[in-house]
């Protein structure tokens, strides 16, 4: 452990100094060819970190543990709540694991390069494909389980996959969700043909084979293992699609070299774990905090990592979380704020830690979505250990901002992540550009060149990264969340600043909600907000304005548009709400105000801008919006 004035020390040395810091950073790495260039700003801004280096990330998350006699530590405890049952890895089992499949996905032709889309459940099974992949040196796509056949269908066209590996089924607390008819739908849907797919076969739901499709049990009983095939540090590792405001959706791009080295990195020195101890990231791994912690982090590191099916609190308890961390004797937890408003709606007295031996503990962290003081003080009360908030994105890949536990403890202060990671220079600027004062809100902007581990463009769409991220401030990468940064270097996030929502700590696009709204026969146009919402952080509300002369029952009409959303974008979407109202507000040039109906159903009204086409028509209908707030 360091000392408080190394963080200090460490973070002026990283942005005046980054050669030499993330230089000796990397020699966490075990490289087949160690880079000579740490970082490539020949072609700004498209920056390039260790280019002319080569490895393999599946060789430094599972081999070289197994290579340094670590065979028998622990890899991977994998908990189902959902399937009754859990069971280990050790690393050299994972190894032989992930070395199989590798060899079941080589034979079905894929090579260094190719893409292979995952859409699993969280099973075992769904990590051993990620890290096969890695190991041939080809690029994986995750696709959360919960995703609409047409998303799955978007994302195979837009990345092209030789192989679709998948499970006949998930299970969403009592509900068992079959994965195959979704996947022929979306694989009917797609223009592209991928030419093979592999099916797990789980015991709930036998599915029915095709005849591109081959059984998983079946695949690695006949399969050779594989070695790991060496890839350019600036190869892509995987490409993780996040929801853009319009149109398709981006497509994250994760290399291989500066993400093996800032996640190694991070592990012990941002959340305080070292080779042998245990973490349980609460996620999913089609989530960028599953691909981080779940999957890549810990391994790297030597650590053993959690992966849990099911939902922590609700299904089956509020004291799921108690059991897991006893059981398997956690040593730091990460999940989202939102599962502790949960646990704290329904055991507002901790009385279900009673009985659950969690000395073990000692941090917990809480990112994904703003971590309301309350709630806070609520963990840090009944808990007694640190309560660690962390700012950062899916484009990221790793903390922008937090408390890092790899050095002595540094101030927390609640509502703020705290501090800039090593590698960020986070400012706040206003619309033109102009650095704002301490505590003064703005856009949150980070000066280029981005650390290791961030993306490096998006796939097949350089244009796009510049116009999505690196247009609106030259020289920076706009976030696109709102805040300050106050006197101390304390960053306050206080939320987006466009129309992507943030439930539950999955970022969805308000304008694909607006899209399939838009469809029902009866909506002449319509918005989709994100209101506060105390459990979820934000869910999104739909206002819509009935063509005329149609007459609905405003019950019927919801239940047809949130059946709608359900089939087209998932579940995870979680619009249940539709509010008829008599009109939009818009500015004159068309645009409906989103920002400014957003603020009254938060209880936080900002007067009309200048430019309002109607202000009778905004009068009209806050009563409406104030209410959806409620």
């Amino acid at each position: 452990m360091g000392s408080a004035g190394d963080y200090t020390a460490a973070y002026a040395r990283s942005v005046h100094d980054p050669v030499a810091f993330w230089g000796e950073a990397a020699q966490l790495v075990d490289w087949v060819e160690p880079p000579t260039t740490v970082v490539d700003d020949s072609n700004p801004p498209f920056y390039r970190w260790f280019s002319d280096g080569r490895l393999n990330t599946c060789f430094n998350a599972v081999d070289r543990h197994v290579e340094a006699g670590h065979g028998d530590r622990t890899a991977l405890i994998y908990d189902s709540a959902v399937a009754e049952g859990s069971r280990s890895l050790t690393y050299r089992e994972l190894r032989d694991e992930v070395a199989l499949f590798a060899g079941v996905l080589a034979s079905l032709g894929v090579s260094a390069g190719d893409r292979v889309i995952i859409y699993m459940p969280m099973v075992p099974e769904a990590l051993i494909a990620m890290l096969a992949t890695a190991r041939l040196g080809a690029v994986h796509s995750v696709v959360f389980g919960g995703f609409a056949p047409n998303e799955l269908a978007i994302r195979i066209d837009d990345a092209t996959p030789t192989v679709v590996v998948s499970a006949s089924c998930g299970i969403e607390g009592a509900r068992v969700i079959e994965y195959k008819p979704m996947l022929d739908k979306a694989l009917e849907l797609a223009e592209h043909k991928p030419t093979a797919t592999v099916i797990l076969q789980r015991p709930q739901v036998h599915a029915d084979m095709g005849f591109i499709d081959h059984d998983w049990v079946e695949s690695m009983s006949a399969a050779t293992p594989h070695d790991c095939v060496a890839v350019a540090a600036t190869d892509p590792l995987y490409i993780l699609y996040t929801s853009g405001t319009t149109g398709k959706p981006k497509g994250i791009v994760r290399d291989n070299g500066g993400h093996a080295v800032a996640l190694t990195w991070s592990m012990p020195n941002i959340y305080g774990v070292n080779a042998g101890e245990v973490f349980w990231a609460a996620s999913d791994v089609g989530w960028v905090v599953g691909h981080s912690y779940i999957v890549y982090a810990p391994l790297l590191a030597g650590a053993t990592t959690v992966l849990y099916e099911g939902k922590p609190v609700g299904t089956p308890d509020a004291g799921a979380f108690w059991r897991v961390v006893a059981e398997h004797k956690v040593n730091a937890l990460f999940t989202a704020p939102t599962a502790f408003r949960a646990i704290k709606k329904e055991d507002p007295n901790a009385e279900l830690l009673a009985g659950h031996d969690i000395s073990s503990l000692r941090t917990l962290f809480l990112a994904g979505e703003r971590l309301d003081p309350e709630t806070y003080h609520w963990a840090s009360q009944h808990l007694n250990i640190p309560i660690v908030d962390n700012w950062w994105q899916t484009e990221t890949g790793w903390p922008i901002a937090a408390s890092p536990r790899g050095f002595d403890e540094l101030p927390i202060k609640p509502g703020s992540p705290s501090l800039a990671m090593p590698g960020y220079i986070v400012d706040v600027l206003d619309e033109t550009g102009q650095l704002l004062d301490a505590s003064v809100d703005g856009n949150i902007a980070i000066k280029l060149p981005l650390p290791p581990g961030t993306l490096p463009t998006l796939w097949n769409d350089d244009q796009r990264y510049i116009d999505s991220y690196l247009s609106v401030f030259p020289g920076y990468y706009a976030t696109g969340d709102g805040g300050n940064v106050d006197a101390d270097g304390y960053i306050y996030v206080m939320g987006r600043t466009d129309d992507v929502i943030n439930v539950a700590g999955h970022r969805l696009s308000t304008g694909s909600m607006e899209a399939v709204v838009a469809t029902h026969p009866a909506v002449a146009e319509c918005a989709v907000i994100g209101v506060l919402d105390a459990l979820k952080g934000q869910v999104p509300r739909a206002f819509v304005v009935l063509k005329s002369g149609v007459e609905i029952d405003p019950s019927v009409l919801q239940a047809e548009v949130v059946a709608a959303i359900r089939d087209q974008i998932g579940p995870v979407a979680a619009l249940k709400s539709v509010v008829v109202v008599p009109a939009l507000p818009k500015t004159r040039s068309g645009k409906i105000l989103r920002r400014t109906m957003r603020g009254i159903a938060d209880g936080r009204p900002e007067a009309p801008p200048s430019t309002i086409d109607d202000i009778s028509v905004l009068d009209r209908i806050r009563p409406l919006l104030e209410q959806s707030g409620e």
